[in-house]
């Protein structure tokens, strides 16, 4: 089994899910003792939020290459960044060190494409669902996401920043989300719906959507494992 670096903390609350379903996988594919092998760097979150709101997206970057290069020192043959919005800066963290990073939106584009996906909503971040970075790399793939409108990327980003990352899980909260994509559903035909925010699979479910869901998180830490075990 190779050794998986995770560069966590953003929040602490996904990269705990992260931790879970890698080593309940290694589990599952190796028997009953088996764990992942994993390293962990597990960043303050706070400087990292203020930095987002700021726009200080190379100041961000720095911190996380430092970060990927620890782990990569610590023994890591492989890099995964446990946050959607934190792949703004995937390629320069990448091309920092010597191991391969698994890119979230290259496994979430896969899973799409395999099952036929061919309009899904992307809930996110506002950056994540605005910016250029993870659409463009979604794209490049062959999927063309949606993505709500105005009003609502604030209601996710207020859930997000304002509840999630900090522990809180209200159901008028997922009532929102679920509302959101109900409502691209129903008037703009979308076909899935892309959790593509670490912390959404710990406020809503498949059963509580009205199309297929395609978690990026579980994604993610399948697509680290199946790396892991070869």
């Amino acid at each position: 089994m190779k050794t998986v670096g995770l560069i966590g903390g953003m929040s602490w609350e996904s990269t705990q899910l992260y931790y879970q379903l890698m080593n309940r996988m290694a589990r599952e594919r190796m028997g009953g003792q088996h764990s992942a092998r994993l390293v962990i760097w597990s960043l303050d979150f706070a400087p990292i939020a203020a930095m987002q709101a700021a726009g200080l997206w190379d100041e961000a970057t720095l911190v996380l290459v430092d970060a990927a290069r620890r782990l990569e020192r610590a023994g890591a043959e492989a890099i995964v960044i446990c946050a959607n919005t934190m792949h703004r800066m995937a390629d320069d963290v990448a091309h920092s060190i010597g191991v391969p990073l698994i890119h979230v939106a290259d496994v979430t584009a896969a899973a799409l494409r395999a099952a036929g996906a061919r309009r899904p909503l992307l809930l996110a971040t506002r950056y994540t669902m605005e910016q250029a970075f993870y659409r463009e790399r979604l794209r490049r793939a062959g999927v063309e996401v949606l993505i709500p409108a105005e009003p609502d990327r604030a209601k996710l980003q207020s859930i997000i920043y304002d509840e999630l990352v900090q522990g809180r899980f209200k159901l008028a909260s997922k009532q929102t989300v679920v509302a959101i994509a109900e409502s691209a559903v129903r008037g703009d035909g979308a076909d899935a719906i892309i959790l593509g925010c670490t912390e959404f699979g710990l406020l809503v479910k498949g059963e509580d959507l009205p199309a297929p869901m395609f978690d990026t998180t579980e994604l993610h830490a399948k697509a680290a494992m199946d790396f892991a075990l070869g």
